[in-house]
């Protein structure tokens, strides 16, 4: 099964200094019947102008990933971190016991956008923490690159780079040109969350265009063949 949600089909709110456009409830958009897709919560498609972003703010009991398309992002948290997120660049921030933080764009000239995905953990109350790792678009040309995975992020980083979260999936990103195609093999009873960032896909077949999402059930195989250039984040979940 393979159901594709229209880009147009998105919550969107515009606050002037925020353009967001929603794929799940979220704050004071409520729909019983879209509140997370497995694991998944949140996946939100923001637009943050110049000088302007989230202020200190409290998490728990969530994997957060944040992806950067655009600009640059500033994060601070209450365990002392602080970065920089540029494009290409991941960050997995283990809300767990509870954390504190911000978020802003770094820039006062240029918008900033950026994707980010809120995941249920497995567990509870763990020690909050926080990773950021840069995957080059060299790195995920013409294939599936695994960015985020199952482990623990408070460890170094896996073997094959990937961040890690406390949750039994993985996120890959791909840069596609035009007429290549990836696979992606997943066991039985599991699920996967497309969306594409940029140009066109076939998924199996269907077509997912830029701004669509496509939730997966049922599948043990994709064929993601690009028809035309285009960037795409791939959720693998249980």
């Amino acid at each position: 099964m393979i159901r594709v949600i229209p880009s147009q089909d998105r919550y969107f709110a515009d606050h002037g200094w925020l353009q967001t456009r929603w794929h799940f409830s979220f704050a004071d958009y409520h729909d019983p019947q879209n509140m997370h897709w497995s694991a998944l919560r949140v996946f939100n498609d923001d637009v943050i102008q110049p000088g302007q972003g989230f202020g200190m703010h409290p998490h728990r009991d969530m994997e957060i990933v944040t992806v950067v398309l655009e600009g640059a992002l500033e994060h601070h948290d209450s365990l002392g971190n602080t970065g920089i997120i540029r494009p290409g660049e991941v960050q997995v921030m283990r809300a767990g016991s509870g954390i504190v933080h911000s978020e802003y764009n770094h820039s006062k000239t240029a918008p900033l956008h950026l994707l980010q995905l809120w995941v249920l953990p497995r567990t509870k109350g763990l020690d909050p923490g926080w990773q950021q790792q840069e995957f080059s678009r060299a790195a995920r040309a013409g294939k599936l690159l695994r960015v985020v995975q199952p482990g623990d992020p408070k460890a170094a980083a896996a073997k094959n780079g990937a961040l890690t979260m406390d949750q039994d999936a993985s996120i890959y990103l791909a840069s596609l040109a035009a007429g290549q195609q990836v696979a992606h093999s997943s066991a039985a009873g599991r699920k996967a969350y497309l969306f594409l960032i940029k140009g066109e896909v076939q998924v199996n077949g269907t077509i997912v265009a830029a701004g669509d999402q496509a939730r997966i059930a049922d599948e043990a195989q994709l064929a993601i063949t690009a028809t035309k250039d285009a960037e795409l984040i791939l959720l693998d979940l249980p």
